[in-house]
């Protein structure tokens, strides 16, 4: 093909990162002041368009009144918390109806939160005044190969504060198997926050 790049990548190898959701609204103003009462950042944009910003988030939702031809409250999205507890409260904090904590079983829904603390199983949803719905995830450790080893990053100081705060109680956990203290901590919790983000095997 006249012009094409020989050294054009492979399309696996071109980053694609989701940017926007638009989400269907009746009324933009309600919409906007109940996104903001969630503590989400209101980005500039063009006039006719609202967009804001999950704290910690690399991707926006955006509504305004000639964006999408969809039915006001028909959109379903997940919001990922690394804390769901302390998520909820400050979701009923901020005057959000946030149904109760469930996790799954094999058996279907069960209240509360997963025994074992399980990535993915703990979950709690609620909606906003058009009936879009939100369903909050806890996600500590990724499945393998959701994020690459030499990406990890943390967007936010409470995400890097949780996760130091899980490492810390994974190598109290070490230092009890071992007998004695490990001076070499810092490497050890290096590891395994690197490791619980790509869903690779736990140091122990």
């Amino acid at each position: 093909m006249p012009g094409a790049r020989s050294d054009a990548a492979s399309i696996e190898n071109v980053d694609m990162k989701l940017e926007v959701v638009i989400l269907p609204v009746a009324d933009v103003d309600r919409a906007k002041e109940f996104y903001l009462r969630l503590g989400w950042r209101l980005d500039q944009t063009p006039p006719g368009i609202v967009q804001l910003t999950p704290h910690g988030s690399g991707c926006s939702v955006q509504f305004g009144p000639d964006l999408t031809p969809a039915a006001p409250g028909s959109a379903s999205n997940y919001l990922v918390v690394s804390d769901l507890e302390a998520a909820r409260d400050a979701l009923v904090g901020a005057g959000v109806d946030v149904g109760e904590i469930m996790h799954v079983t094999p058996q279907g829904p069960a209240s509360g939160l997963d025994p074992d603390r399980r990535s993915y199983f703990s979950r709690a949803t609620f909606s906003d005044p058009d009936g879009n719905k939100w369903l909050v995830q806890e996600i500590t450790t990724r499945l393998p190969g959701r994020v690459e080893a030499a990406e990890t990053s943390f967007a936010s100081a409470s995400d890097l504060a949780s996760a130091l705060r899980r490492a810390e109680a994974a190598h109290g956990e070490h230092e009890k198997r071992t007998g004695k203290t490990d001076p070499d901590w810092p490497g050890w919790y290096a590891q395994y926050m690197i490791s619980e983000q790509a869903g690779t095997e736990l140091p122990t």
